[in-house]
């Protein structure tokens, strides 16, 4: 399973949606992911992938974790995961 294909099912899981609802350029606006659910899924992708996602829920817009999109954010895990291995 890809990195996207575990964030899609995360988020899916959070939004109470089927992965299949979910794709790549789909916003979590989009998908109804509210403030609470958006904390449980940045929690659920650093237990996933064991990371620490630099996210701030008391202010998401000033994190460089962008979570603008599903894409967007397989991105920023895909960077950390890569920085992690460095």
């Amino acid at each position: 399973m890809s990195v996207e294909d575990k964030i899609i099912a995360i988020v899916a899981e959070q939004a109470f949606l089927e992965p299949s609802d979910v794709t790549s350029s789909s916003t979590l606006e989009e998908l109804g992911v509210d403030s609470m659910a958006l904390v449980e899924c940045i929690f659920a992708i650093e237990e996933e992938f064991d990371i620490q996602v630099p996210f701030n829920a008391n202010d998401p817009k000033a994190s460089s974790f962008d979570i603008s999109s599903i894409q967007s954010i397989t991105q920023a895990v895909e960077g950390l995961i890569t920085a992690q291995k460095a």
